[in-house]
């Protein structure tokens, strides 16, 4: 899903109720908009958002940290996977 998101290829369709959740309150929190605040986590913005996605580019550092925490509280919260390509890890709700 994230190779092909990245490629360009996005799914139609009615978002996600529970993916509409998790960003509106991550971008309360994190702001992928101006103005931005001393500790915006975000290399990219906005941040990139499709039907069954949010593809977020974290800055390195000790100041992502707490945004780490809330992305993975909300993804827990609202019942979603976390992927990271990186290790090409995935993290399951509730893990």
């Amino acid at each position: 899903m994230f190779e092909r998101c990245c490629s360009g290829s996005h799914d139609d369709g009615e978002l996600d109720e529970r993916l509409v959740g998790f960003y509106e309150r991550l971008r309360s929190q994190f702001p992928d908009y101006p103005p931005f605040g001393p500790d915006c986590p975000w290399m990219s913005m906005p941040l990139a958002v499709g039907i069954d996605h949010v593809i977020m580019h974290l800055s390195f550092g000790e100041r992502n940290n707490p945004a780490i925490a809330v992305i993975q509280e909300l993804a827990s919260e609202h019942r979603l996977v976390l992927w990271d390509p990186q290790s090409r890890d995935a993290y399951l709700p509730g893990m």
